[in-house]
């Protein structure tokens, strides 16, 4: 007599597959979370640096940062060159500058919205300093 096998998988093949899915997920979920909240870091980099690049072209048709609240509209200038510094925009940090002097500037990206828990903190940039922008915390520099 030819015993007939049945076709199929076995309740404990398919939870060792389940398992095996959850611990892949379980490594690959937070990898993504970091590489995605690296990628915003960046995004707020690009802003800081463009904002510098910016009012870099403004003092240089103008003899002080003081003379130009850095805001999205021309009009608050009150010396209008037209190399105007519009503020960048970024979805999860706000971009701000104080400080400004005849000489020297504070660009600060404070992280917002789904960064706000971001573990580097605000990102730093000072003319003073003439150094590449910084952030809070010094594992992330």
């Amino acid at each position: 007599m030819r015993r007939q096998f049945a076709k199929g998988f076995t309740l404990i093949e398919l939870m060792i597959v389940v398992a095996i899915v959850a611990i892949i997920a379980a490594i690959a979920l937070p990898s993504y979370r970091d590489q995605v909240a690296k990628s915003r870091r960046a995004d707020a980099a690009r802003a800081v640096g463009q904002l510098q690049l910016d009012l870099e072209r403004w003092r240089a048709e103008a003899p002080t940062y003081i003379n130009c609240k850095v805001t999205i509209t021309p009009d608050d200038c009150s010396a209008s060159p037209s190399t105007y510094p519009p503020v960048p925009t970024s979805d999860f940090y706000t971009i701000s500058i104080s400080g400004q002097s005849r000489t020297a500037y504070t660009i600060t990206a404070t992280p917002r919205n789904a960064q706000a828990g971001d573990r580097c903190g605000n990102l730093v940039a000072n003319l003073t300093d003439k150094k590449k922008p910084t952030w809070a915390t010094a594992s992330c520099n």
